[in-house]
């Protein structure tokens, strides 16, 4: 029997990608805080330093506002 494996997102990476993208896009943590409605940055800080993980409706909101898919904001582990 043939064992799958299974992708698995690399938090880090994915938080540099996250800046990268950010930045790529002319966009400050203010900008994505108040896009988001967040009362504070730090749920921005946290995702860019790789502490946590944008909810899959926060990612579909990034990946519109910088025109990727959610695939290219995700960075697997090798």
């Amino acid at each position: 029997m043939n064992e799958m494996s299974y992708p698995v997102i690399d938090v880090r990476k994915t938080g540099r990608r996250i800046r990268e993208l950010r930045e790529q896009n002319g966009m400050s943590v203010k900008n994505l805080q108040e896009i988001f409605g967040f009362t504070s940055p730090q749920a921005i800080y946290k995702w860019q330093w790789g502490q946590t993980l944008p909810d899959i409706s926060n990612l579909l909101v990034l990946a519109k506002l910088w025109h990727v898919s959610v695939e290219n904001i995700l960075v697997l582990q090798d």
